[in-house]
């Protein structure tokens, strides 16, 4: 990787990367929440968009990107975002086995990496999909989940470049700190009790849920630390100004969604995962 360019007078390249993050969020998050409201066909196409992004970028950092391996992968997890989509959720699994198992015998040496990355992107596919089919608290499950995930990543910049101290785990991220994990962890409480006073859920319950997923969270970013770190990789991508790459953006929210889906799942069904996320 090459240095950074050298920072005009006046300014340094942490605040170039503040402005170039908040320059990203204030046209990227007005996008995500407009078709995270309309849900439907309009929400499968860019959560199917980005999970094959996921896919692609994944084969990057981990060093198997082909030809075959990335049109396999994007042809399969776009079937599977047209099932689920339309309500074929049995199929949409049977075509991502079937799937995977093309891309595991593609991928040769890699095998192992190659489905991991593709059982990543897919879980990020179905459980981004299926929260929000949720008739009745889709949009709020979503909305939450999303809301949870940007208070722990915006808590946590500002605690640890604030405050600072001891690392969290040097080895994988030098950059985060044990106090940015707990401002982190505390913005994603403030979250639930936004809901709660709007009466969108019950207190406790959400206060419980959101400390879940904002651990999840910041061990879905460390997990994704930890597997560019393992292949000698700085950002998955340029794709995102300040962001880096669909990877290093959503690796928080691809966990946490997995696990409210199936928080949502174990409590009220595959169909009504939003009200077992929502109501308790």
């Amino acid at each position: 990787m090459s240095e950074p360019d050298a920072a005009p007078a006046g300014t340094t390249p942490a605040s170039n990367n503040l402005v170039m993050r908040v320059l990203a969020a204030l046209v990227l998050a007005p996008i995500t929440l407009a078709l995270a409201y309309a849900g439907g066909w309009l929400w499968a196409l860019l959560v199917t968009l980005v999970s094959i992004g996921l896919f692609t970028e994944w084969l990057m950092v981990v060093g198997a990107a082909s030809t075959a391996l990335t049109g396999v992968g994007t042809i399969v997890v776009a079937m599977m975002g047209l099932c689920v989509a339309a309500g074929a959720l049995k199929t949409a699994v049977i075509v991502g086995c079937v799937g995977g198992a093309i891309v595991t015998l593609i991928a040769r040496g890699k095998f192992v990496w190659a489905a991991t990355g593709f059982a990543y992107s897919s879980a990020a596919l179905l459980a981004s999909i299926l929260v929000r089919k949720d008739l009745v608290h889709g949009f709020a499950a979503l909305m939450f989940v999303l809301l949870v995930v940007w208070a722990t990543d915006i808590g946590g910049y500002f605690a640890g470049r604030g405050i600072g101290g001891p690392k969290l785990w040097p080895r994988v991220s030098p950059k985060k700190t044990w106090a940015g994990a707990v401002g982190g962890f505390a913005a994603s409480l403030a979250v639930a009790g936004g809901f709660a006073a709007f009466g969108i859920g019950k207190a406790v319950p959400l206060l419980a849920v959101s400390a879940v997923l904002s651990v999840v969270s910041q061990g879905g970013d460390l997990f994704e630390s930890a597997v560019k770190r393992r292949f000698g990789v700085k950002d998955s991508s340029h794709l995102i100004p300040g962001h880096g790459g669909l990877l290093d953006r959503l690796d928080g929210f691809v966990a946490a969604i997995l696990v409210a889906w199936i928080i949502g799942f174990l409590r009220h069904g595959v169909h009504s995962a939003g009200s077992g996320l929502m109501v308790w």
